[in-house]
């Protein structure tokens, strides 16, 4: 497609079938694991790739049929190392305060001395996690929702189970501190091709943060062995997903 569809004609309420789909499964996921309730304040760790903003979306879209409220703040963090244009941090924040978030871009760093010089995609993340677990302490915000999919949790699993010798994942719910911080993640249950084909239709604000390992890792190799796998039955990914029985916990 040349030219994208705007945005804000989804906002306007102007829903496709295969869009109104993706927000509804994001909205089923949040009721199937009780993700947000009446009054909650939900904190979107905002990467700028396609998956948050997906996700930015289909919870301000949802929240306009609800009988109940919630506040939405979005976060991203902006890495001194890898900094991105300013003109997408411009659009990020107008596509944010349209969609009725409070959004917040921090910037810090992404190798941190207490990192010795080691850096790997563990000390990455744990580093973002570590940011994001402040800023809502500090704003007083239990939830933190983050935009994982389906083929997120499929890797995770595939990456535990051969290469660490368990079946863990990423979980819808997952409480940290004894339950002081809850992350949860609403559109577990959604495919990434649904997500794809939101940005590539609609004109979103994609920035892709720089990262080194990104098609090296562990999680890009796995990519094409789940698509084999998916050859043989089309439903590997939701197979995947109810082996774990998160509802039986």
């Amino acid at each position: 497609m040349d030219e994208k569809l705007p945005y804000r004609t989804l906002l306007d309420g102007d829903l496709p079938p295969w869009v109104m789909r993706l927000v509804k499964a994001t909205g089923r996921a949040i009721n199937r694991y009780s993700m947000i309730r009446d009054g909650d304040t939900v904190l979107l760790s905002a990467s700028g790739g396609k998956d948050s903003l997906a996700l930015a979306l289909a919870l301000s879209l949802r929240k306009k049929w609800l009988p109940i409220d919630y506040a939405l703040q979005a976060v991203m963090i902006d890495w001194k190392e890898h900094p991105i244009p300013g003109e997408y941090r411009q659009k990020l924040a107008v596509f944010f305060t349209e969609l009725g978030y409070a959004f917040h871009i921090v910037d810090e760093e992404q190798r941190p001395s207490s990192f010795k010089g080691a850096f790997n995609c563990y000390l990455c993340s744990r580093n973002r996690r570590r940011i994001l677990f402040d800023w809502a302490e500090k704003e007083g915000i239990v939830k933190i929702a983050m935009g994982h999919h389906l083929d997120d949790l499929v890797e995770t699993s595939l990456i535990n189970l051969c290469f660490r010798g368990s079946f863990d994942t990423m979980r819808p719910v997952q409480p940290f501190f004894d339950g002081k911080i809850q992350v949860i993640r609403p559109m577990i249950e959604i495919h990434e091709r649904q997500i794809l084909r939101l940005s590539e239709v609609y004109d979103l604000p994609v920035v892709k943060p720089v990262c080194p390992y990104d098609r090296t890792n562990i999680r890009s190799r796995l990519k094409p062995i789940v698509g084999s796998l998916v050859k043989i039955d089309p439903l590997t990914r939701e197979h995947i997903y109810k082996a774990h029985h998160f509802l039986d916990d």
